[in-house]
């Protein structure tokens, strides 16, 4: 009987031995591949009053140039709801816009953005393994699913898959995610974001220029990431901030500020905050018809070449 035992013992180790390399290989395998798709697939999400929508689509598109899908008018949230619905394209960010004709269901409207993931539930798995919290569960909308999560430090974000996967040209600059935190939850955003997203902490100022955010004499944490969903810039702030910053939750790139700005003007929208020079960029903060903020930017030549890997 006890040889029985310790040849059984034997041959149990000798099968774990077997098989461990291939479940080793595998879930390396599965570690690098991420649920992200590309960082053309972020979209910022819009929200407006109907009769803002086609204003709002000529002001933006002929400061960026691009184009805009078909409009439609869809339920788009798991409860009754409906709004006129399309995606406007340019070479420097991807604008998911809603013109509700019904009141917004809660909590849509403060979700910054969506990210297209390969498969939904990896990546809700994966969003709360990072500490995130779901707080949309997973709904069917009329071309996929999606997901609405909460970040630490309250940062919504919405999640969604294509039943037919989308093919979008990159772009030729890639936008930032603008998040605001406070400093009591900025170390656990980051960790929780970097754990989800698979991204890299690229620079982490902790007294950065006050005058990116409306505070002149003061400084302030800024941390860059980058990671396959795209560009995101964390500025962590006490809160005491001058309008519109904290308003805008994406920064746009372009190769010529000025020129930008003089389409913007010309295309109905409003300069809200002059261009200024900090940290090798120039930068300015805009608003668009319908009350859209965004903050452009355009990097110095410097800045340019470590962005383009020189």
């Amino acid at each position: 009987m006890k040889s029985t035992r310790i040849f059984t013992l034997l041959a149990f180790a000798a099968a774990v031995a077997a098989i461990t390399p291939v479940s080793a290989k595998e879930a390396t395998k599965s570690r690098e591949t991420g649920i992200a798709v590309a960082p053309q697939y972020d979209t910022t999400h819009v929200y407006v009053a109907p009769e803002d929508v086609d204003k709002f689509v000529s002001s933006f598109l002929a400061t960026f140039g691009g184009k805009s899908t078909k409009q439609v008018v869809a339920t788009v949230t798991p409860t009754p709801s409906s709004t006129t619905s399309q995606l406007l394209q340019t070479p420097v960010g991807t604008v998911s816009l809603f013109g509700f004709k019904t009141p917004i269901p809660y909590p849509f409207g403060a979700e910054r953005n969506g990210y297209l993931v390969a498969d939904m539930e990896e990546a809700i798995k994966a969003a709360r393994g990072a500490g995130a919290d779901v707080i949309v569960s997973t709904f069917p909308d009329p071309i996929g699913r999606d997901a609405v999560v909460q970040w630490p430090g309250g940062v919504n974000l919405q999640l969604y898959w294509h039943t037919t996967k989308p093919d979008y040209a990159p772009f030729e600059r890639i936008p930032e995610n603008r998040v605001y935190v406070s400093p009591d939850r900025a170390a656990a955003f980051v960790r929780s974001f970097l754990a989800f997203s698979r991204g890299k902490v690229v620079s982490d100022e902790t007294k950065a220029p006050g005058v990116e955010i409306g505070t002149p004499d003061a400084t302030y944490r800024r941390i860059r990431i980058e990671s396959p969903f795209g560009k995101m810039v964390v500025l962590v702030t006490d809160g005491h901030l001058p309008y519109p910053y904290g308003r805008e939750t994406t920064g746009y790139e372009v190769a010529d500020l000025a020129s930008t700005l003089g389409k913007a003007k010309d295309a109905g929208a409003i300069v809200l905050v002059e261009s200024y020079a900090s940290s090798g960029r120039s930068a300015a903060f805009v608003m668009f018809p319908g009350g859209y903020v965004a903050e452009i930017h355009a990097l110095g030549p410097k800045s340019a070449s470590r962005s383009d890997g020189k």
